[in-house]
């Protein structure tokens, strides 16, 4: 088993009956070849592995639970058994068309004190509503006019710096956390259990000082 020293990012995936998304994104992972890193895969509800974890070019730890879990309870354990350096939370609906991994760390590396995320579209090339500013008032009650009125609301405007975007927070979908502030925030919070575990973790992170950045290419 290769050190962690020498693991770059450990990539946690949870699985609810969703295999087939499983299986696709770790043959997207794999076409990269990264040997650098491990994968926890949590299969949060009873289901066959249809994938031969062996046959990947980095380690896949499983796990299987025995009752379902919540969102934040299932990565937090992946995080315990984790050796990377930074922590990739990362949805099994995902799919990676070019290698996202290498931009990330490299934003990581001129970015101290940051948590990073990708730009995420969707299957029609727009870009999906991720990343966002903390709501206010003023737009809380924009968003209950949009739906009384039956009216599209347009996507926050977010700060950007060089090729970076600011939110105050990222869609748990595709995160990626370096070790030591993961440790410091003291992981997600399991008072929540499906929603608002993103945006909780995201809020204590700017608390702490810790940027929220996302690479908009």
């Amino acid at each position: 088993m290769a050190s962690s020293k020498k693991l770059k990012m450990t990539l946690s995936i949870v699985s609810h009956g969703h295999m087939n998304y499983v299986c696709r994104l770790l043959n997207d992972i794999a076409r990269f070849e990264h040997r650098d890193m491990e994968v926890i895969l949590t299969l949060n509800l009873p289901e066959p592995l249809t994938i031969d974890l062996a046959s990947l070019p980095f380690r896949v730890h499983l796990v299987e639970n025995a009752f379902p879990k919540g969102f934040a309870a299932n990565h937090n354990h992946a995080f315990t058994l984790s050796q990377g350096q930074n922590f990739v939370i990362l949805n099994p609906d995902i799919q990676l068309l070019d290698d996202p991994f290498e931009p990330l760390l490299a934003m990581l590396q001129r970015n101290r004190h940051c948590i990073v995320a990708p730009l995420i579209v969707n299957g029609t090339g727009s870009v999906e509503d991720s990343a966002r500013n903390f709501p206010t008032p003023f737009s809380l009650m924009k968003k209950v006019a949009g739906k009384v009125l039956k009216m599209p609301l347009a996507s926050d405007v977010l700060a950007a710096r060089d090729e970076m975007l600011l939110p105050d927070w990222v869609a748990g979908m595709f995160i990626v956390v370096p070790r030591s502030i993961y440790v410091s925030l003291h992981g997600l919070s399991e008072y929540y259990f499906l929603y608002y575990e993103d945006v909780d973790f995201c809020a204590r992170a700017r608390l702490a000082g810790y940027e929220i950045l996302v690479n908009q290419h």
